[in-house]
């Protein structure tokens, strides 16, 4: 029987998982979404930096014993010599960030499409760099802001491009986590301790780990371009030694105003992203604890509740966004499914040429990536002035 899995290819695609092993859990959050809609296949892994683990850890991820690698080199220059039929097609790297750089540049420039974990990179230049290879080699780069591919983030954003609210005034973005009160001082973590270290984790802590998921679902939803930028941040965790806290004020192109609050120290938060947005004919709510729930308000009208259901009239877009009947929840593996399936759109026009129309490009990319670096650099620099405001112009070279 002929399939119709990623048509014109007709087959599924070859991924290979760098990270994932030993005590971390987003490698094995990236295979679960890479497969859930049998898209793609994970055919080979580095999945630690210490050999004998990553092979071990093979089994775990039902990778045959020949394609568990010692090392991240190993594998892209052992897979890169395979004949086509048979090497990876995409890399994800799902490792420290301190390491994003030199893995990705050294997928891409072996001939790879490359997922990428946020942020891309602790540096600016060589966010820039990165920017340069994907655009030399024509390589599909994806970088992993899951939380752009929930279907109702996907309506907010055609609502506010419709100006269904109207002209947008102002937004918000809250991510609130309270993770870091399970650290005791001098206790060391059970997972992630690379977090604790500047010289893996790059020079910012909660900002770069979390405040760039809400940076780039404001950018993904309002399309508001900063202009400057102001920052505070704070410590008030021993645990780490980095942000823990921060507040963010952009002033946007046309008069707009956006705020972005990051915590990992609010008590009784586990994973708490939220997206308001005003315009001046309405305002909409979003909350990542609720996403099946989008709410729109306008003045002296009843409330809205947009829920997410693929029998509803939404467009084509977030309508395949959905898998299931509404009133039967989905939550982030299924919008991190979404965004591996928009990069896969991408490989597909890549491989079958430029005739076949794959749709919008909805994933992010490694520009968002380049974005997030400068806003992270920007906020830093502020806040090292006492919220001094910063210009906008992560182009400049």
């Amino acid at each position: 029987m002929t399939t119709t899995i990623n048509h014109p290819l007709n087959r599924k695609l070859r991924m290979a998982l760098i990270g994932g092993g030993g005590e971390g859990f987003f490698g094995r959050v990236h295979a679960l979404a890479a497969g859930l809609d049998q898209r793609a296949e994970l055919v080979a892994g580095a999945f630690s930096s210490d050999p004998e683990k990553s092979r071990l850890a093979a089994v775990a991820f039902g990778v045959a014993a020949p394609r568990g690698y010692g090392s991240y080199r190993e594998l892209i220059e052992t897979e890169a010599r395979l004949p086509p039929e048979r090497r990876v097609e995409f890399i994800t790297v799902a490792t420290p960030n301190h390491t994003h750089f030199e893995i990705a540049h050294a997928a891409l420039e072996a001939g790879f499409h490359v997922v990428c974990e946020k942020p891309l990179t602790n540096d600016l230049d060589q966010a820039r760099e990165l920017a340069r290879s994907v655009a030399r080699t024509g390589a599909v780069f994806v970088l992993a802001h899951g939380y752009s591919g929930y279907p109702l983030v996907r309506q907010a954003r055609e609502m506010i491009a419709a100006r269904e609210l109207g002209q947008v005034h102002a937004a918000r973005v809250a991510y609130l986590q309270g993770g870091l009160w399970g650290i005791e001082p001098g206790q060391p973590a059970a997972r992630a301790a690379w977090k604790a270290d500047p010289a893996k984790a790059g020079p910012s802590g909660t900002l770069a780990d979390i405040g760039t998921h809400a940076f780039h679902l404001l950018r993904f939803t309002t399309g508001l371009r900063p202009q400057t930028v102001s920052a505070t941040l704070a410590r008030f965790h021993t645990a780490r030694p980095l942000d823990d806290y921060g507040h963010v004020v952009l002033r946007c192109g046309s008069g707009e105003l956006a705020t972005i609050t990051v915590s990992q120290v609010t008590h009784g938060r586990l994973n708490d992203l939220s997206l308001q947005v005003d315009g001046n004919r309405g305002s909409l709510e979003w909350r990542q604890i609720e996403p099946d729930r989008l709410v729109v308000r306008r003045h002296n009208q009843p409330v809205q509740i947009y829920e997410r259901n693929r029998r509803t009239a939404y467009s084509d877009t977030v309508r395949a966004a959905c898998r299931l009947p509404g009133g039967h929840p989905e939550g982030f593996l299924e919008a991190l499914a979404n965004v591996y399936g928009d990069g896969f759109n991408a490989m597909i026009r890549h491989a079958s040429g430029p005739g076949l129309d794959a749709g919008p490009v909805l994933h992010p990319t490694v520009d968002d990536g380049v974005e997030g670096v400068y806003f992270v650099q920007q906020c830093l620099a502020s806040h090292g002035e006492l919220g001094a405001w910063k210009p906008w112009q992560p182009a400049a070279k």
